[in-house]
Parts: structure tokens; C-alpha cells; sequence
């Protein structure tokens, strides 16, 4: 049976983010995924972690999502922390990768090469305050054009560099001036069936 990771990102803060519209969308992947017959195995950061066990279920995972919501243009910081221990600790296994991909003999190899994560895949789904609109449009002021997908590369560069493949982001957006939550999940549902 194919497995999926899913990670619950979330931090809490009062009175800005408690967490209910990430717990409900990792809900829903999980629910998707089990339609799918996928086996899930779950972390939520915020409730603590093993970190030999989340390098185990990064191997074990054929999929890996990540529930996240995006403050100030990133991840929670306990997910920085989280991904710095967890492929820190896979590095030093060797079960995640290698090393980069170059050697002293033959430093000319590709920088990124030396992943054991092939043929595992990647998906961000995320929850944020930027309307669809500020993105992919070349007139709009902050990200003049790029795309979720593009703003985000650093957080999936990380699993490319192990050698994962990287599925297209999902997003709610404009969730704290113009909740969609029930347009979110239906779209959600979509996503999955259409990418994974």
C-alpha cells in the first residue's frame, strides 16, 4: 500500500491564527488520500515530534504533503526548525541523501544529485491572507508575476535537492478579508485528484 505524509505546519497564535482552517484542510487530504488508498501517517509540529521517527517516515512516504499556513512569506519558524533537524538527522543517516551530488574526483557533477528520495513526490497546500490575484500577474506590485509555485521554491528546494519530484502548490487564499472555506475544500479535492 503507497503511503502519504502529511505535516501540519501550523503555529499558533491568539488572536491571528489558531488553526482551525489548517486542521480542517489536513483533514481533507487525508480524507482524499485514504479514498485514494493511500496508508496516512500524520505529524503535527506544534504537538512535538521524534526526529529519527520523521526521517523513518519521510522513507516510508511515497507522497509528502505539507499543511502550512504562510506567515510573513514563509513557513511557521517550528517548521524551519523541523525541516534543519529532520534532513540534518537524514543527511547524517544517509537515508535522505548523501550529499550533494559532487565528489572530489568528479566535482563537476551536478550540485544536487546525491538525493534518495527519487521517486517520492512533494505538495504544499497553504493557507494565506494574498488574494489569488497578486500572483502571476506582472502589473501587481509585490510578486510582479511569479507564481505560488515560484515564491515558494525555497521550501521545496530542500526535497528536489533529495531528489523528489514537486507537485504544484495548492492555496487558499485571502483567508482573514474574504474566507472561502467550503470553495477551498472543493477545490482542495480537485487538486488532489488532478495532480497526485
Amino acid at each position: 500500500m503507497k503511503k502519504v505524509l502529511i505535516i501540519n505546519a501550523h503555529q499558533f497564535y491568539q488572536g491571528i491564527s489558531t488553526g482551525k482552517l489548517n486542521q480542517t484542510m489536513a483533514g481533507i487530504i487525508k480524507e482524499e488520500m485514504e479514498k485514494m488508498d493511500y496508508e496516512v501517517i500524520q505529524t503535527n509540529i506544534e504537538e512535538g515530534y521524534d526526529i529519527d521517527s520523521e526521517v523513518q517516515k519521510h522513507v516510508k512516504a511515497d507522497i509528502i504533503i505539507l499543511q502550512s499556513p504562510v506567515y510573513w512569506f514563509g513557513m511557521p519558524w517550528i517548521y524551519k526548525k523541523y525541516v534543519d533537524e529532520v534532513f540534518t538527522a537524514g543527511l547524517v543517516q544517509q537515508s535522505l541523501l548523501v550529499d550533494d551530488g559532487r565528489t572530489r574526483q568528479d566535482p563537476g557533477k551536478q550540485y544536487g544529485t546525491g538525493g534518495k528520495m527519487q521517486g517520492k513526490k512533494y505538495m504544499l497546500s497553504l493557507t494565506w491572507n494574498a488574494p489569488e490575484a497578486a500572483f502571476g500577474d506582472a502589473e501587481q506590485v509585490l510578486f510582479r508575476g511569479k507564481t505560488v509555485d515560484d515564491v515558494f521554491v525555497n521550501n521545496t528546494a530542500n526535497y528536489k535537492f533529495c531528489g523528489a519530484d514537486i507537485l504544484p502548490a495548492f492555496s487558499s487564499h485571502d483567508v482573514m478579508k474574504q474566507a472561502d472555506v467550503e470553495g477551498d475544500i472543493a477545490r482542495l479535492r480537485e487538486h488532489l485528484e488532478t495532480v497526485i
